[in-house]
C-alpha cells in the first residue's frame, strides 16, 4: 500500500458512511433497520444506530455537505470503491421521450432513440410482464414528437389506441377488403436503387415463394413428417417464371416501365402453368392461393396506401398457415413505402419469433435491421419466445443491430440464453426472474440502467390491455403502472 500511494496509483481517504431510513410507522422502521443490518452484515459490515445524534445524523446525510458525526475511517482508493455499488449511467438527454425511472438514482430516462447509432430495438419478455404496455407508450410518445408508427399487431392489442390518435386500422385476413400486392415495386428516387429495384423485389419474392410453395410438409415411413424445400431447378424456373410475369406486364429493368401496373399472384400461376419442366407442378402448389382456399388476399391488386402517422395491420384473424406469409408480405410492403418516402418513423413487430421460424423471412429481417438507419426507420421486434428467437443465428443478428435493449421479467429456462447473449452479471441475470412487472434491463448503446415505466392515467387507459383495467378505467399494477406513480 506504501509503494501505490508514493507512485500515485492508490489515494488515501477518510471516510464515513451515514444512512437515512424512512418508514410509516416505528413497527416498519424496526422491520427496516433488521433489513438493512442483514445486508451490510453479510458483508461483514458494522452499524450502529446514531443513538441520541439523530439531528446531527440527518444533518449529515442531506445534500449540504457537512459532516455533523464525524465518524469515518481510513480507506484507500481500491476499498472505498466499494462503496460505491450503485453507480450507473444518465441516460437523461435535453431532447427525446420518456422512457421511465431509472431506478438506481431516480433519475429520468429520457433521449431520442434516433440519436444512437442505429435506432433499432428489441424487446424481450415473458408473457404479462408488460413488454407490449412499454412498446404503446413509447409509440404513443413518439407520435407526439412528429414520428410515424407502423403497427404489424398479431393479437388486436394496438386497435383502441390506433382509433385514439386517429390512426389507420387494416384488419388482414381471408373475410376482409385488404388487399397487399407483393409484386409491388417501390417508387425510389435514388437513381442506383431505381436501377435495382425490380431485382431486389425478385429476391424478396423469392423468399416469399418459398414460404408460400417451398413449405410442404411430407411425411416418411416412421410417419414423422419434414419441410421441403425447393429443388435447384425448380428455383430456376420459378425466378424465370417471376421475370416473364413481370414483363408481360410491361415492366423490365429499366425504371421507365416501373410505373406500369404490376402483375398480381394470379399472373405468376397463369406463367407457371404455361411453362414446361417444373412449371406446372408449381403451379399446383400455388393454387390455393391463387384460386384455392387461401385466393384474395394476397392475388389482388394492393388497395391500402401509409398516408396516416399510426398505421396498424393486425393479422390476428390470419390462419396460422399464413400467418408467417403475411408478417413477410406487410413488412416488404412497409419497406417499399419506407425506400420512397424518407422520414422518422418506428417499425413494430409483435411476436417477432413467428418469423424467425423460417430461414427467409428470418434474413428478410435481419436485412431490415441492418439497412433501417439509412431510411431513418427504427425497427421495434417484440418476442416473448426467446429462445426460438436467440437460438436462430439471424435473430441473434438482429440484436446486435439493435442500439435498445429491454429485457423485462423472464422465464427461468430463458435466463441463462440471456445471460450469453447480453453479458449479464450473475446479479443482474438473478434479477431478471424477479423483477415485477413493468421493470427490466434497459441497453442504450454501450449504458444499461433498470428502468420502471410509468404512465399517466390517460395514457394507461389508451394503451393498457389489462381486462381489468378495462372494467374500473383505471390502471393496473400488473401493467407496469404504479398507482401512487402516474402523475410522474
Amino acid at each position: 500500500m506504501r509503494d501505490k500511494l508514493q507512485v500515485g496509483e492508490e489515494r488515501f481517504f477518510r471516510f464515513g458512511m451515514y444512512l437515512t431510513m424512512y418508514a410509516d410507522s416505528l413497527d416498519a422502521m424496526t422491520d427496516l433497520n433488521r433489513k438493512i443490518e442483514g445486508i451490510f452484515g453479510q458483508s461483514l459490515v458494522y452499524t450502529k444506530a446514531a443513538t441520541m445524534q439523530m439531528e446531527q445524523g440527518f444533518n449529515s446525510t442531506s445534500p449540504i455537505a457537512n459532516d455533523q458525526l464525524q465518524i469515518s475511517r481510513n480507506m484507500d482508493t481500491g476499498a472505498l470503491s466499494t462503496s460505491f455499488p450503485f453507480t450507473s449511467a444518465e441516460l437523461s438527454r435535453n431532447e427525446g421521450i420518456l422512457y421511465g425511472l431509472n431506478r438506481h438514482n431516480n433519475g429520468l430516462v429520457l433521449f431520442d432513440r434516433f440519436s444512437l447509432e442505429n435506432a433499432n430495438m428489441v424487446v424481450f419478455a415473458k408473457s404479462g410482464a408488460g413488454k407490449s404496455f412499454s412498446i404503446k407508450l413509447e409509440a404513443l410518445r413518439s407520435l407526439m414528437m412528429g414520428i410515424e408508427i407502423i403497427v404489424i399487431d398479431p393479437e388486436n392489442e394496438y386497435k383502441t389506441l390506433c382509433e385514439a390518435v386517429g390512426g389507420t386500422y387494416l384488419r388482414l385476413s381471408l373475410a376482409s377488403q385488404t388487399r397487399i400486392n407483393p409484386f409491388d415495386l417501390p417508387r425510389v428516387f435514388d437513381q442506383d436503387e431505381a436501377d435495382n429495384a425490380l431485382q431486389a423485389n425478385i429476391i424478396t419474392l423469392h423468399g416469399l415463394l418459398r414460404l408460400m410453395i417451398g413449405g410442404a410438409t411430407v411425411s416418411n415411413s416412421t410417419g414423422a413428417t419434414s419441410m421441403t424445400n425447393l429443388t435447384p431447378s425448380e428455383d430456376a424456373d420459378l425466378d424465370l417464371a417471376i421475370i416473364n410475369t413481370y414483363a408481360r406486364a410491361g415492366i423490365t429493368r429499366d425504371p421507365l416501365t416501373h410505373n406500369a401496373t404490376p402483375p398480381t399472384m394470379n399472373d405468376l400461376y397463369n406463367t407457371l402453368a404455361s411453362m414446361t419442366g417444373n412449371g406446372p407442378d408449381l403451379a399446383m402448389r400455388l393454387r390455393k392461393f391463387t384460386t384455392g382456399t387461401f385466393s384474395g388476399i394476397f392475388s389482388e391488386q394492393s388497395n391500402v396506401e401509409i398516408d396516416n402517422p399510426f398505421l396498424v395491420f393486425n393479422i390476428r384473424d390470419l390462419e396460422d398457415e399464413l400467418r408467417p406469409i403475411g408478417m413477410y408480405i406487410v413488412l416488404n410492403y412497409i419497406w417499399n413505402k419506407v425506400k420512397s418516402d424518407r422520414r422518422k418513423r418506428i417499425l413494430i413487430v409483435d411476436e417477432a419469433w413467428q418469423l424467425m421460424k423460417y430461414d427467409d423471412s428470418a434474413a428478410f429481417m435481419f436485412s431490415l435491421a441492418k439497412r433501417a438507419r439509412k431510411y431513418f426507420l427504427g425497427l421495434t421486434t417484440i418476442s416473448q419466445d426467446v429462445e426460438d428467437f436467440l437460438s436462430n443465428k439471424m435473430g441473434r443478428a438482429v440484436v446486435a443491430n439493435s442500439s435498445l435493449q429491454l429485457l423485462l421479467k423472464q422465464a427461468p429456462s430463458a435466463v441463462d440464453i440471456i445471460g450469453e447473449t447480453f453479458k449479464l452479471t450473475n446479479e443482474e441475470k438473478a434479477r431478471l426472474t424477479e423483477f415485477p412487472v413493468g421493470e427490466g434491463l434497459f441497453f442504450a448503446g454501450l449504458n444499461h440502467v433498470i428502468i420502471r415505466v410509468l404512465a399517466s392515467e390517460t395514457e394507461a387507459s389508451l394503451i393498457s390491455t389489462n381486462p381489468a383495467d378495462k372494467a374500473n378505467a383505471t390502471p393496473a399494477p400488473d401493467e407496469a403502472v404504479a398507482p401512487s406513480e402516474q402523475g410522474a
